[in-house]
């Protein structure tokens, strides 16, 4: 049984006009998802190398550019803060880190009153958060600053 056959290959121009439309679709697209308001603070962690960990539990601030502490992902005061981490050691069985989340602009007076902060409420070891580089240097080679 022969069927007939009514495909035939494309011998006309093709038409550029729908590519062109989706094109500009997908510009449209990425244009305005670069201005979607993204909820949160905005925090550039440094980047590092080989930075020491903790098997203590952790408990997390975040400091951003204009010195303002965050605690549980809540914008918090300095005193709220000592008391919140006091009921944190008071609760822990073990002895807590304090893992510091400041921006690359914070100030060091910020970071060193954070830490006092700690300190008076019992946290003795504190460690800041860091990025990986992007890029491992080669074995006996120094990092590249950025």
């Amino acid at each position: 049984m022969k069927f007939p056959r009514n495909a035939r290959m494309l011998r006309s121009q093709l038409d550029f006009a729908p590519f062109a439309s989706v094109f500009f679709l997908l510009v449209i697209f990425v244009m305005l998802g670069s201005l979607v308001y993204t909820p949160g603070v905005r925090i550039h962690l440094p980047a590092a190398d080989d930075l020491p960990g903790t098997d203590k539990p952790p408990i997390t601030v975040a400091v951003d550019a204009s010195g303002r502490l965050y605690y549980q992902n809540q914008r918090i005061e300095a005193r709220e803060l000592t008391d919140r981490l006091h009921h944190a050691v008071a609760g822990s069985s073990e002895p807590l880190t304090l893992v510091i989340q400041a921006d690359k602009d914070v100030t060091q007076e910020n970071i060193i009153r954070l830490s006092l902060l700690a300190r008076e409420a019992g946290i003795t070891d504190v460690l800041f958060a860091t990025l990986p580089r992007l890029i491992a240097p080669p074995n006996g080679r120094p990092p590249a600053q950025p």
